[in-house]
């Protein structure tokens, strides 16, 4: 089992930047993949960027360039680092767990934050 506790989450103006956490907890965090999705009224869940280990990511076209995944095994937390932020990443961001080959489809993670809210103002 793997508990997730997203952070970070704030308001912003567009271009600023924000860092978000995801915190967790249970046995073997190292050998899960570590994905970041989000979800804003209306839409469906997107993928944003994912982790397979330390220098190895992948990003949504949408947020390529700007959005940056880290990872620190030893403290269990995965960071989104968000640059460049504009009014259209507003939604609500949740980092999950899943097997260690996960990568954009939401179906391949079996762990899920509660999500924490991101605001860009124009």
């Amino acid at each position: 089992q793997v508990q997730l506790v997203e952070s970070g989450g704030g308001s912003v103006q567009a271009g600023g930047s924000l860092r978000l956490s995801c915190a967790a907890s249970g046995r073997s965090f190292s050998i899960y993949a570590m994905g970041w999705f989000r979800q804003s009224p209306g839409k469906a869940r997107e993928f944003v960027g994912a982790s397979r280990g330390v220098g190895n990511t992948v990003y949504a076209d949408s947020v390529k360039g700007r959005f940056i995944i880290s990872r620190d095994n030893a403290k269990n937390t995965v960071y989104l680092q968000m640059n460049s932020l504009k009014p259209e990443d507003t939604a609500v961001y949740y980092c999950a767990a899943g097997r260690y080959y996960a990568g954009s489809v939401a179906a391949e993670y079996d762990y899920w934050g509660q999500g924490t809210q991101v605001t860009v103002s124009s």
